[in-house]
């Protein structure tokens, strides 16, 4: 029979394991925006108890993914155009914060693992064969780059956030249902924000990160006021 150590621990494991299921589910925007989450009916599908389940939509609400709407009720968060505008206001003022800190306490070893993080994406294809399908290791290494670009600013609450930030962008455009982006070569916007790090151009290197979200950002904004939020 397990010690009430053991058992805790497994506990928070599976509430764990199941808090970054839903958390991935709600990214990829397989819980749509507003949708009303029933324990019963995600606790079938995740194959997990009730209570891991709860623990996980309590952990969520935290992150603005889940909403709490009465006592034992949970719903997928609603998105809207100007929480988008919001959050890329956002994303941008702190990143240009942690890349600043970053590239002041820049080490040899820091720069490798960056060089070697933008190897590796450039190594991938954006969109699987198919050409329609988004490519899960490109986005991987693509979020890898960017938070090794913040990863040595000193303040590992300003990476988490800027992490959620980067997942809730990722929703947003899963939301708008687009990955194309006519006209702009995003790989060698990756380029030229290595080379002015590189090359310890700090505000170079800033007004290109920051150049390279915003126009992200007119992207999906765009494709978003589209939409019908409810």
């Amino acid at each position: 029979m397990p010690n009430e150590t053991t058992a805790s621990t497994e506990n928070t494991s599976l509430t764990n394991q199941t808090y970054q299921r839903i958390y991935t589910m709600i990214i990829q925007g397989d819980l749509k925006p507003g949708v009303k989450l029933k324990i019963e009916e995600l606790r079938k599908n995740l194959g997990t108890g009730a209570s891991p389940v709860r623990e996980a939509l309590s952990l969520l609400t935290s992150d603005h993914l889940v909403d709490r709407i009465d006592q034992r009720g949970f719903r997928v968060s609603h998105i809207s155009a100007d929480g988008f505008t919001e959050l890329l206001k956002t994303r941008c003022w702190l990143e240009e914060r942690a890349l600043r800190e970053s590239m002041g306490a820049k080490d040899v070893h820091w720069e490798e693992r960056l060089v070697l993080a933008h190897h590796r994406l450039k190594r991938e294809h954006r969109m699987l064969e198919d050409k329609k399908t988004p490519n899960p290791v490109w986005e991987s290494k693509h979020k890898e780059f960017h938070m090794t670009l913040l990863s040595v600013c000193g303040s590992s609450i300003l990476i988490k956030i800027c992490d959620q930030l980067y997942d809730q962008n990722i929703r947003y455009r899963n939301a708008a249902k687009t990955m194309a982006y006519p006209t702009r070569d995003v790989t060698a916007e990756h380029d030229t924000i290595l080379e002015h790090v590189l090359n310890h151009n700090v505000d170079k290197a800033v007004e290109e990160l920051i150049s390279h979200y915003t126009k992200t950002g007119e992207f999906l904004s765009m494709h978003l006021k589209q939409l019908v939020f409810s």
